[in-house]
């Protein structure tokens, strides 16, 4: 099987390039232009390997770092124009893998991306119980809604139907399921308390609830979350 591998840049011109040559090498290809959007293709993906810039608008390659690292152990290859020994430090301390300075050879790239590999398949794999909702992040585990080191908190059947929405993947959920999952078959639980406990989790997690962008209304049925959406602008 091919090694996947996710590249990560804002300029578009050198993701394609990138992504060209590195499926000339047989590896498949995903490719994201920003942090948020790798993090989401990180997760549903799951790649043996990240490449990624820095240099980004909006989440750099730092802060994306620091959040795959909260997801999991892939490997993870940073490409910056700086090359001072702070910059190569803070990326270790982060947990990456490899620098690669530019301007760089491609013939330098694919190397070091073989080496990191290598050194990959020896290390067992890790995944967190981690959903991302555009750059936050839904921890399972300690039942919470993290963003960046803040915690959004939850009441428990908040939480519960937020889990139920994330993990259906986009997929629309009807109220009916809705009560079933988070309060159980013999609730008392209608339509309307679904409804108030929807307000109250875009209060907290939407910047104009009236407006949402992360919980959506599907007409005459019930709720989706848009996953590519965090509900807040950065």
């Amino acid at each position: 099987m091919c090694p996947k591998v996710l590249v990560v840049d804002d300029d578009r011109t050198l993701l394609r390039f990138m992504e060209e040559y590195m499926r000339a090498l047989k590896f498949d290809v995903i490719s994201a232009g920003g942090g948020a959007e790798a993090i989401r293709l990180a997760y549903s993906h799951q790649p043996d390997l990240v490449v990624m810039d820095v240099m980004m608008p909006g989440m750099d390659g730092w802060e994306t770092t620091r959040r795959l690292r909260e997801m999991s152990d892939v490997p993870i290859i940073l490409l910056t124009a700086k090359s001072s020994e702070e910059d190569k430090l803070r990326g270790f301390e982060l947990g990456i893998d490899d620098y690669v300075t530019k301007p760089f050879s491609f013939a330098e790239l694919s190397a070091r991306i073989q080496a990191v590999l290598n050194r990959a398949r020896h290390k067992p794999a890790e995944r967190r119980n981690l959903i991302p909702l555009g750059a936050r992040l839904l921890d399972l585990d300690r039942c919470e809604v993290r963003d960046g080191e803040s915690v959004i908190l939850l009441t428990p059947n908040e939480f519960r139907l937020l889990e139920v929405l994330a993990k259906s993947g986009g997929r629309p959920v009807s109220e009916q399921e809705l009560i079933r999952q988070v309060w159980g078959g013999d609730s008392q639980m209608d339509s309307a308390a679904v409804r108030r406990y929807v307000w109250l989790l875009r209060k907290k997690l939407e910047t104009d609830p009236a407006n949402p962008k992360l919980i959506m209304t599907v007409r005459g049925f019930g709720y989706r979350l848009e996953l590519g959406a965090s509900g807040t602008e950065k």
